[in-house]
């Protein structure tokens, strides 16, 4: 009778374990897929917030994109990212209103193996936008360059942004570097483009 009894207990704790490991197994695969989407929503939102506020910077000198090539671009391309039509029509909004500062910045620099590197942003507030540049490239094998000293090794093409005039080779050491400090200053919230001269 006691070998009956504990065979019953044996049963039920091992149906309650297979139960069990299910259940956590669907819940840490929903938590995955939860930390996903999160991930997602959130890379979504950055590209929205780059998107919107290149829109308002363009429409500062001409709220409509008739007659205003450059929003009419960035309204484009926005709408093509799915931005809700009633975001780009604030953000077109928000560039007339008082006190709204953005500011275009354009920052030079030099990547690991004095690669140049040109870098579009757009702000509110420029001395802590180059701080964190700064702070950037200091972190990750760059230099800070005067106004004018990485410019001139470019040229801007209409729907090409700034192309190098001089493209130049990376080693292989300093490949990984470059990708690396490329990745984190695009992924900076203000930064709108980067452009290297690396082959």
């Amino acid at each position: 009778m006691h070998g009956i009894i504990c065979r019953i207990h044996w049963f039920l704790y091992s149906l309650f374990q297979i139960h069990y490991s299910t259940y956590m197994s669907g819940h840490s695969h929903w938590a995955g897929i939860k930390h996903k989407k999160e991930a997602t929503d959130q890379k979504r939102g950055k590209i929205f917030s780059k998107l919107l506020a290149a829109i308002s910077a363009a429409a500062k000198t001409e709220p409509n994109p008739e007659f205003n090539p450059r929003l009419r671009t960035a309204v484009e391309k926005a709408r093509e990212a799915s931005v809700p039509a009633e975001n780009i029509a604030r953000a077109i909004k928000k560039a007339s209103e008082a006190g709204v500062g953005l500011e275009e910045l354009m920052f030079e620099a030099y990547g690991p193996g004095g690669i140049a590197i040109l870098i579009e942003a757009i702000s509110d507030k420029k001395n802590r936008t180059v701080q964190e540049i700064k702070l950037i490239l200091s972190e990750h094998d760059g230099k800070w360059a005067e106004s004018g000293s990485v410019r001139w090794a470019f040229e801007q093409k209409v729907g090409e942004g700034w192309v190098a005039k001089f493209p130049q080779e990376v080693g292989e050491e300093n490949k990984p570097k470059l990708l690396a400090l490329v990745e984190f200053l695009e992924e900076h919230d203000e930064v709108q483009n980067v452009y290297t001269n690396a082959k």
